[in-house]
């Protein structure tokens, strides 16, 4: 019944959002079209902003696959079709028959209004640049070059377009240029931008400590690609809050070829936060499936770990958005663990055994 319910307020929430917008829909509106009581829609949500992103997240996941697969031989390639893809989802004027755009024209004011939201969507946001920056560099490494620098920085530039294009698409339809914003976007991977790496910090950072006990993780599905996630395979696991995102990228650049890297995404207020960070994954994983050909993606699996079971199986009992741990993976153990600042880089730096 529980799920009987839940399904109906999704239900009646996307068409009150998508015919009123956010700000003018009102919980009684909901419950009234969901032929429920006010209570039954908050037993299923905790306020209207958790209702929104959920409602935001199921319709991005039921967006699916990308019509085309990505052909794109270099940077600036997989940047223009990156683009493409964003530009696609926008509204070229005020169009009324685009009700996806439109039922998600309030998020981005919507996060703006509470710090509560704009930390955890900046997390997410560097997430997507380092991400996308990495494709990128490996992407780049096809022209048969060799390894591009760092353009985890170029990619930050063009998703602050991106957004832009979309505020402006809300804001000012018909504005704005799409195929000039393509052009943009593609002649970043060219722009010489100051990337540097590491970062200052990292050689300051306290090693992991070693330790030895078993690995038994639940079953778990990859964000990042939509398909269950192999947890066994030696590496990293790393639960990050969602204000920690961006230190993944130690992990992935300190760890060797051979390791699998994972992160577990955890959050404080898994009802409201964990939608939107589901949405914002939904979106990039299908950009990136249209921009970026498999090959180039890091070896990185994403887990949604709103109840806390990866992180309680790595040994962390205690989640909040501010939580960045790792741990290192071998022959189905736990030999290395590290904690607070640093721990991706530590736990991925740290000697193998054996």
């Amino acid at each position: 019944m529980q799920g009987h319910n839940r399904a109906k307020v999704l239900a009646a929430a996307r068409a009150e959002f998508t015919g009123r917008g956010y700000r003018e829909t009102k919980i009684d509106q909901i419950a009234e079209r969901a032929e429920l009581t006010r209570g039954a829609v908050y037993s299923n949500f905790p306020g209207k902003r958790a209702l929104y992103f959920a409602v935001l997240a199921e319709v991005a996941q039921e967006q699916g696959e990308p019509e085309f697969r990505p052909t794109a031989r270099s940077a600036a390639d997989a940047l223009a079709d990156f683009a493409r893809a964003w530009l696609a989802r926008l509204p070229l004027a005020d169009d009324d028959r685009h009700s996806t755009a439109r039922l998600a024209r309030d998020l981005l004011p919507e996060i703006l209004a509470d710090e509560r939201t704009r930390l955890p969507f900046a997390g997410l946001t560097d997430l997507s640049a380092v991400l996308l920056g990495l494709c990128l560099e490996r992407t780049g490494a096809l022209e048969g070059f060799g390894p591009r620098p760092r353009m985890v920085k170029a990619a930050g530039v063009a998703l602050t377009t991106l957004h832009g294009a979309t505020q402006l698409a809300a804001a000012a339809p018909g504005f704005g240029e799409p195929f000039a914003l393509v052009a943009a976007c593609a002649r970043l991977a060219d722009l010489e931008i100051e990337d540097a790496w590491p970062p200052a910090h990292l050689p300051y950072v306290a090693p992991a400590r070693p330790i030895d006990q078993p690995w038994t993780p639940p079953p778990a599905t990859d964000a990042l690609r939509d398909e269950p996630a192999a947890l066994q395979e030696d590496g990293v696991v790393a639960v990050l809050g969602l204000h920690r995102l961006p230190a993944i990228e130690e992990a992935l650049r300190a760890a060797s070829p051979a390791d699998a890297v994972t992160v577990a995404l955890v959050t404080s207020d898994p009802q409201e936060l964990g939608p939107l960070a589901r949405l914002l994954l939904t979106d990039l994983r299908s950009f990136l499936r249209t921009a970026v050909p498999a090959a180039s993606w890091p070896r990185l699996r994403i887990v949604h770990d709103e109840g806390g079971k990866l992180a309680a199986a790595a040994g962390v009992p205690a989640i909040s958005d501010g939580t960045e741990s790792a741990v290192r993976l071998a022959a189905g153990r736990l030999i290395a663990r590290a904690d607070g600042y640093g721990a991706c880089h530590a736990a991925a730096s740290w000697p193998r055994q054996g």
